[in-house]
């Protein structure tokens, strides 16, 4: 598949198959059982099969599909562990790749969206696309800058991002599909609520098509984190309603490598630079990087080949604050929940909106069920695991548990809801990495009201 598949029928078609797909071959896994073959062994085929076709359709598809796709891979980490194995190959590769689309589409949308002489800045572009998203693809170029006339031209390596024509299109007409068979769809991921996902996704897909508010945001970052030690954001250079030109971020890979290679140092010392920039750059730039997949997140060696520093990219969902910041009461509750402090955290969590007026609520079941918001601050350093992660999804989400119950008294107030999928989503990618980080003196530096 070498461009986005435009046709809507034909898209609904594939996307509508995945379920049908799935439950076939556990017809066809009980058919093999009580023909004499082992359980496990056939399950462990089904899911094989099961992850190759919808991580395989989901990133030819691209759009809203390989936009689902990331998301799930982020959350990986919380599948049990028989059924997370067959697809963590799929679903890293996921989180890197997708088949790129032709060359000369590409200068087509140069040409649409930087204007005709696009070709004297941009002198220079490498045919081969260098990653791949959900709505566009990225390609190194070399760009001139024109602004200070004939004698002062300058050139730099840039890189070029270019939306798939009919992206938008296809995105929300993908996330509607995927809202339709949700249900078929949630039996592969058991303890993963799908269609809240789905929903928060076509929530935010508008801002993600939009190139301009992309270059706005990824300009502020870049500001904001121009003297930070340890965290890259490149610039902004041009930017087209379907081209983002920025400077070139040299990076051999993302943290989907340390991910899959990485070692325990790596994977302490980038989970601990994923940590920070997620809570400083609320503090610097009144917004929220909200797509926490490793495919954005770049390793930049130290001159030596040594840890260096982490390069960020993709700011296509960024939440902006109201205040400006993270709530000040998310630290202060958070603060309240690790001290235990059973009746200030229900006034305060009914105070915010949590807890609906007339819904009672037990306090010590609430601790319990904030405790994957709570416990990475309650030591020195944290270390986070798929264990970990898995333990508290199948608590949650286990509907003979009593936490299970609990979540059905409680609300997501909208002003919350970008900033708890984004939490989870990093959960998520530091259970992944297996990295232990000092997150409460995190929490303290950048948190607003968790220090106070």
């Amino acid at each position: 598949m070498t461009e986005l598949p435009r046709k809507a029928a034909a898209r609904t078609a594939r996307l509508a198959a995945l379920p049908l797909g799935y439950a076939g071959r556990q017809a066809i896994g009980l058919g093999k059982r009580l023909g004499g073959r082992p359980a496990d062994a056939v399950l462990t085929d089904v899911q094989q099969r099961t992850a190759e076709q919808l991580f395989r359709t989901l990133g030819e598809l691209k759009g809203g599909a390989m936009k689902f796709g990331q998301a799930l891979s982020v959350l990986e980490s919380a599948l049990p562990e028989e059924v997370a194995a067959p697809y963590r190959e799929h679903l890293t590769a996921l989180q890197d790749s997708a088949p790129p689309m032709p060359t000369a589409t590409v200068r087509e949308q140069l040409a649409a969206h930087l204007g005709d002489d696009w070709s004297q800045r941009l002198v220079w572009l490498d045919g081969a696309p260098t990653a791949a998203a959900s709505i566009g693809q990225v390609h190194r170029g070399r760009w001139r800058d024109l602004a200070g006339g004939p004698g002062s031209e300058d050139e730099r390596d840039v890189a070029v991002k270019v939306q798939y024509p009919g992206a938008g299109e296809a995105l929300m007409s993908d996330l509607r599909q995927i809202a339709r068979v949700a249900r078929g769809v949630a039996p592969v991921f058991p303890g993963i609520d799908i269609k809240p996902l789905v929903a928060e996704l076509q929530e935010r897909a508008a801002d993600e098509l939009d190139y301009h508010l992309e270059a706005e945001a990824q300009a502020a970052y870049a500001e904001a984190f121009a003297d930070h030690p340890d965290i890259v954001v490149p610039g902004v250079v041009s930017v087209g309603a379907e081209v983002l030109v920025t400077e070139w971020l040299d990076s051999a890979y993302s943290l989907a490598h340390v991910i899959r290679d990485g070692t325990q140092e790596e994977r302490d010392h980038y989970g601990e630079l994923f940590v920070r920039f997620l809570f400083e750059g609320p503090r610097r730039t009144g917004m929220l990087h909200a797509d926490p997949h490793p495919g954005n997140y770049r390793v930049i060696p130290a001159p030596d080949g040594g840890l260096g520093r982490l390069g960020v990219l993709d700011f296509g969902a960024v939440a902006r604050l109201p205040q400006g910041q993270l709530p000040e009461a998310m630290g202060r509750l958070i603060r309240i929940a690790l001290e235990s402090d059973e009746e200030s955290l229900v006034a305060g969590l009914r105070e915010e909106g949590f807890i609906k007026d007339r819904i009672e609520v037990d306090p010590a079941l609430l601790l319990d069920y904030l405790a994957p918001f709570v416990e990475p601050a309650d030591q020195e350093r944290f270390t986070f695991t798929r264990e970990w992660m898995r333990g508290q999804f199948e608590r949650i989400n286990d509907p003979r548990a009593e936490t299970f119950t609990l979540a059905t008294k409680l609300n997501l107030p909208t002003s919350y809801l970008l900033i708890h999928r984004t939490w989870l989503g990093a959960l998520g990618l530091l259970s992944q990495l297996g990295a232990a980080v000092p997150f409460r003196e995190i929490l303290e530096e950048s948190l607003p009201g968790f220090a106070d």
